[in-house]
């Protein structure tokens, strides 16, 4: 783990914390033009459960892009309609985490800063996914506080922020040559002290999932709560292939400081037991720290485990005493190598403009 202090003390923009308000959430839906199109049934269903904890469950309205607007209307027809609003755009995958609108806050004013998304490094088409942010302010559904950075290779899934200025991510991600080429940590604590207005970046340098396409999202590894607390994956199995790589993340972990200078409150999550695809036989990145917290609730995701899916469950219940814990069967989602909160995008009040 290595800390670096950005210079941006006296800047006015900040990163909100998850779990401050906000009234929306963002999704995009899976359709056949998508890696979704052999498994649609299956995934579509798992969307219409993750819409109705959002809009149900959590109370927010839900933003839906989609190429087919009907046929989600239809979808979600059981929904209340006034939560409901559906923007038609080509996508090329769901995963908004990664290239929705990051919420910033600039003098006290909601806003977004938007980011280059390519495919997390060249890996997948993403042409389509890195428009659909512009498309949205274009059309005039996405606030006038924009700030584009769209020389600058980023994705929402890579950072943690506490909402004072602290940023949490991953060497492995933000490093990698296939983002913004040749860079350093001091040199990325800087542009994020001036783009995002962080005051320190804290780099994680272990800490990995098998299947992971991500280069090691910080949000599938270890999650910022209330009380200075983080949330990170655990292996409390020896004979599992990920438990040395886990165990150095957590003496990192252990090793982290607040800005004033304390320990972190850390809660080992569970890793899930492992989970392979069906057909390559390739372990998947099944995880429990890829949650959403809303303003009433904590979306889990679970994989019909259920001592494991109760001992998460009951974790986040401990540090979200304020909450309900909803479960999300997310077994769909992890068959395409994500989960719960790469599929969803929060959205603070007034950058939707409807």
């Amino acid at each position: 783990m290595t800390s670096y202090n950005s210079g941006s003390e006296k800047r006015r923009r900040r990163v909100p914390a998850e779990w401050e308000a906000y009234d929306a959430v963002m999704i995009a839906w899976p359709h056949s033009g998508t890696d979704w199109a052999e498994m649609l049934q299956e995934v579509e269903a798992c969307y219409e459960a993750l819409a109705e904890a959002i809009v149900t469950r959590s109370g927010l309205r839900l933003l839906v892009v989609t190429p087919e607007p009907e046929h989600v209307r239809e979808r979600l027809k059981n929904l209340p309609q006034e939560k409901l609003v559906v923007f038609e755009a080509p996508t090329n995958d769901t995963w908004t985490r990664d290239y929705g609108p990051i919420q910033i806050e600039d003098d006290g004013e909601n806003g977004v800063a938007d980011f280059q998304f390519n495919g997390w490094g060249l890996k997948f088409a993403a042409n389509l996914d890195n428009m659909v942010n512009l498309r949205m302010l274009n059309a005039g559904l996405l606030t006038r506080n924009y700030k584009p950075n769209l020389g600058f290779v980023f994705e929402g899934g890579a950072m943690e922020s506490d909402g004072e200025g602290t940023m949490l991510t991953t060497s492995e991600c933000l490093l990698a040559l296939n983002r913004n080429g040749v860079v350093t940590k001091e040199q990325l604590a800087d542009y994020f002290g001036r783009s995002l207005g962080m005051k320190r970046v804290l780099f994680l340098d272990h800490g990995h999932l098998a299947g992971d396409d991500t280069d090691s999202h910080v949000d599938t590894l270890a999650r910022l709560a209330p009380g200075n607390t983080i949330l990170y994956v655990k292996s409390y199995r020896e004979d599992d292939a990920h438990t040395l790589e886990l165990r150095l993340m957590e003496e990192e972990l252990k090793n982290l400081r607040t800005a004033s200078g304390e320990r972190y409150n850390l809660v080992g999550l569970p890793l899930p037991d492992a989970v392979y695809d069906e057909e390559s036989g390739e372990r998947l990145p099944a995880t429990y720290a890829n949650f959403l917290i809303t303003p009433r609730t904590v979306l889990m995701p679970t994989y019909r485990q259920p001592d494991n899916d109760r001992m998460a469950e009951m974790m986040l219940q401990a540090v979200f005493p304020d909450r309900e814990i909803v479960g999300v069967d997310c077994v769909a989602l992890i068959k395409q190598h994500g989960s719960l909160h790469c599929a969803t995008m929060q959205l603070r009040e007034g950058v939707l403009r409807v």
